[in-house]
């Protein structure tokens, strides 16, 4: 036989959590988990948590891990450093391939 104090408890603790998750979702639209996340990870390495350091690339400002080497672009940066070089990544890329 089923004891239904348990089965009570276990939908009250089942409700609880589905608030507590729904609660967690909703400030994660909002962008406040994201903003909290930000703020607390800022200047630093998400790969291995170590501060980051700016430099620049021919010209293009980007952020720079002394720890793991990891080198983190802005938004456009990448489209910049593409426009420098007057070829393309594909003719770079099997030009090695083939061995010239």
């Amino acid at each position: 036989m089923k004891n239904t104090w348990e089965e009570r408890e276990k939908a009250f603790e089942n409700q609880y959590i589905y608030e507590q998750e729904k609660k967690q979702l909703e400030a994660m639209k909002t962008g406040e988990r994201e903003a909290q996340i930000r703020e607390l990870c800022k200047n630093r390495c998400p790969k291995c948590g170590e501060e980051i350091q700016a430099s620049t690339f021919r010209g293009v400002p980007l952020d720079q891990c002394p720890s793991c080497g990891g080198i983190w672009l802005g938004p456009n940066d990448l489209k910049i450093l593409a426009e420098k070089d007057h070829r393309t990544w594909f003719d770079n890329w099997f030009k090695q391939e083939a061995g010239e």
